[in-house]
């Protein structure tokens, strides 16, 4: 009865036999648009062909691409030629490239170019104000879809690196119109939490499928967000438009796990460092006020305080003994001092001394009235000189001669030029003036 079953490979291998007989399938001419490029390290090319509608798998073996002329990129419009047969691995249909020709850049391109040049002109990608990752976060924020193998990625990374950290996922579109839309609410939704970090992305696919990280407003919802953030998106070689204003980029989602969280490992042979050192430090702190404690002890003054007092009380009494005997000289001295000036004359017949001192003065007055003499004297005869001297050259001498000075307004004349007819003179004399006119 089982005999009418067959089993999968023997019907892929029929409709491999099938495509392989259509003569419509051997020579085939497409153009597309290059997705999910990869070259092989065996020189073997690896795309996705596909339109507004549709797509198709590509390989392009060595043979055939190392007669390319150009290196094919993601984005770009390309004419093919080659044959339509199936992989019996998969199952899936595919075609062999044997010619590839360049037709243009596609517009999924032309649109991230566009995009990625506007937002790095406003700043959105300037290294200078993203935020730290935290290097020991308490929770973290995954905004994801709820199910495939990103999120199971992330939380098990999480999980086994750093089992502290506590997680919220919030589940979001990451494929599709609307996924956009959906990544930008749950970015507004996570910054109402109290998040150390957000982790944003999902696992690979086409650019296509990733386009929603393309997108202007997840760009600005990402630049605008107070946590720090990192991509997570699947593509280990190219990059989105989140990746670039993200504060941190992950090539995988696993790698975000890991860049996210330390590793506790890597933390406890921290920590066991930092104890080694710790307990070096302290036991070569104790070892050192060890030395100087014993430096201390073995001091005299500790191993022999009793005789330390001994001395000081001897050296206390030799000076107490040697401040006595100064006060007793001092005393002594004095008293010679005081009995010699008792027996001085100024206490003995004090009359003599104040005899003495009026002796003195009268002395003094009289040297004193003497010398005052004789300097009035010499000083009334150098007067007298100058007063001769004086008469003789005073013009009042001369009047009395019987000259006279003349003036004109207070002027003396000196010479008969200095006057002219009607002007008015005085004539001093000896005894008086005369008031005249020049005729």
């Amino acid at each position: 009865m089982n005999d009418k079953y067959i089993s999968i490979s023997q019907l892929t291998r029929y409709l491999k036999y099938k495509f392989d007989q259509d003569s419509n399938l051997q020579e085939v001419f497409l153009k597309g648009e290059i997705s999910n490029f990869k070259a092989h390290t065996r020189g073997h090319f690896y795309f996705t062909l596909k339109d507004e509608g549709s797509r198709i798998n590509a390989v392009m073996f060595s043979s055939a691409a190392s007669k390319m002329k150009f290196t094919p990129v993601d984005g770009m419009k390309v004419l093919v030629t080659g044959k339509i047969s199936v992989y019996e691995v998969t199952g899936g249909y595919q075609i062999y490239v044997s010619n590839m020709l360049e037709d243009g850049v596609g517009n999924l391109y032309i649109a991230y170019e566009q995009l990625k040049k506007k937002l790095e002109l406003e700043g959105l990608f300037n290294p200078s104000i993203k935020q730290k990752i935290p290097r020991i976060p308490d929770t973290i924020g995954i905004i994801t879809a709820p199910t495939g193998a990103a999120i199971r990625d992330i939380l098990s990374t999480i999980k086994r690196r750093w089992p502290l950290a506590s997680t919220i996922l919030f589940p979001s579109l990451v494929q599709g119109v609307e996924a956009a839309s959906d990544i930008v609410r749950n970015i507004k939704k996570a910054s109402e939490y109290k998040l150390d970090v957000l982790i944003v992305g999902r696992g690979g696919g086409s650019i296509e499928d990733m386009w929603c990280f393309n997108e202007e407003m997840v760009a600005r919802a990402i630049f605008h967000c107070p946590i720090p953030i990192i991509s997570a998106v699947g593509h280990e070689i190219d990059f989105t438009i989140a990746d670039f204003v993200a504060d941190l980029r992950a090539p995988t989602p696993t790698g975000a796990a890991e860049l996210a969280v330390p590793n506790k490992k890597d933390v406890e042979n921290y920590l066991y460092q930092l104890k080694s050192r710790l307990t070096k430090a302290i036991t070569h702190k104790i070892e050192v006020l060890t030395k100087e404690l014993n430096q201390w002890k073995d001091r005299y003054c500790f191993k022999n305080p009793l005789s330390i007092y001994q001395e000081k009380e001897q050296s206390l009494d030799f000076f107490i003994d040697r401040m006595e005997q100064g006060i007793y000289q001092v005393l002594d001295k004095n008293r010679s001092g005081l009995q010699l000036l008792s027996r001085h004359y100024i206490f003995t017949h004090p009359e003599t001394l104040y005899q003495k001192q009026i002796d003195h003065y009268h002395i003094t007055m009289k040297s004193l009235v003497r010398t005052y003499q004789i300097f009035i004297k010499d000083k009334e005869q150098v007067l007298s000189r100058n007063l001769g001297k004086l008469e003789a050259v005073s013009p009042v001498a001369t009047m009395k001669r019987g000259y006279s000075i003349t003036k004109k307004k207070n002027k003396i004349i000196k010479s008969i030029k200095d006057v002219k007819p009607k002007d008015k003179l005085t004539i001093q004399l000896v005894d008086g003036t005369i008031e005249s006119e020049v005729i």
